[in-house]
């Protein structure tokens, strides 16, 4: 099987060695996204609510690119440093993802890359 590596010209810049998304077969795989700012590169600021909603701006955007919406998504990772950001992250999460929901897994980590409060990384079927 042959891999194409996803690199939308609207995202922001990767803040490490690795790509936007990979699409193996029908599948995509989206790396996990972070609050940056496409146009600036930097960190959004505001509470879990605000970093939620970047976050997933930047998930349509590289799923935008490859012709895909929010239906194609099959699993989602949610990556929280603190679970009592939960409820606050579900709410913004349920205005992007409605219907029939993706498969999710969500953790608590003790940090993310550029002390991002949330981190979403998603699988989504051509």
């Amino acid at each position: 099987m042959s891999k194409t590596i996803i690199k939308p010209a609207k995202a922001a810049p990767a803040v490490g060695p690795y790509n936007h998304a990979v699409r193996a077969g029908d599948l995509l795989f989206c790396s996990g996204q972070i609050p940056l700012d496409p146009a600036t590169g930097q960190l959004v600021v505001g509470d879990i609510k605000v970093q939620t909603e970047r976050v997933l701006e930047n998930i349509k955007i590289i799923l935008d690119d490859q012709r895909l919406g929010f239906a194609n998504v099959v699993k989602t990772t949610v990556f929280l440093t603190n679970l009592a950001d939960f409820a606050a992250m579900n709410e913004v999460y349920t205005k992007h993802f409605t219907g029939d929901f993706p498969a999710r897994s969500t953790v608590q980590v003790a940090a993310l890359p550029r002390g991002a409060t949330v981190e979403i990384e998603v699988i989504a079927h051509y």
